[in-house]
């Protein structure tokens, strides 16, 4: 199964009502391309923006999220509501890019200039502020670049994402204390570097 329309939604993604989450996915598990395209339409700009700052990399971002949503499409009729889809789908696709890592070990050490690291709105005024945008780019690309895969995770679902411990726990499968253990050494590798990034753009 191949989604064609894959997509960086700009600005805050709009997940679903929890309200109409088990409708929808009941719906979906069943067969219903009409409420499947619902939960891709809700959840395929923050997949593919999770992908692409893991991974660093449009096309491969590209592939895990169509990665992603066969696994869904597959997987929905055993989903338990043990967690959120929400949660769901950030475990499925954080798993998916570093199992995608491991397989292309190229991409461990490859450093690929993408639009999206900041996952933020352009403004209107975009050709005056894009220089300065892909300036912050290149430094947060480069930063990302120097953790490892499971590192860049947490970066991405703390920072970026706006995680909280818990939710981040859930979806990394390991405790509270690992989390906040894998994301203090991946600050404090970032800290190291920070100065060093900062003076090669300049």
């Amino acid at each position: 199964m191949k989604f064609q329309r894959i997509y960086a939604q700009r600005g805050k993604t709009r997940f679903m009502h929890d309200n109409q989450t088990e409708e929808v996915i009941a719906r979906a598990s069943n067969g219903d391309l009409e409420a499947f395209r619902d939960i891709y339409d809700a959840y395929s700009g923050f997949v593919f923006n999770v992908a692409l700052r893991v991974t660093r990399h449009r096309e491969d971002a590209r592939e895990i999220t169509q990665e992603v949503f066969v696994t869904v499409h597959n997987k929905l009729k055993s989903f338990r509501y043990q967690s959120s889809l929400r949660t769901w789908m950030y475990r499925v696709t954080v798993n998916t890019s570093l199992n995608y890592i491991k397989k292309h070990a190229s991409l461990k050490s490859r450093t690929v200039a993408y639009d999206d690291a900041l996952g933020s709105s352009y403004s209107r005024d975009y050709v005056a502020e894009k220089s300065e945008r892909e300036h912050n780019e290149g430094v947060i690309n480069r930063l990302l670049g120097v953790l490892t895969p499971e590192q860049r995770a947490c970066i991405v679902l703390r920072s970026m994402e706006g995680l909280s411990y818990k939710e981040m726990a859930d979806v990394l499968a390991i405790d509270v204390n690992a989390v906040r253990s894998r994301l203090k050494r991946a600050r404090e590798k970032l800290l190291s570097v920070r100065k060093e990034v900062l003076e090669n753009e300049l």
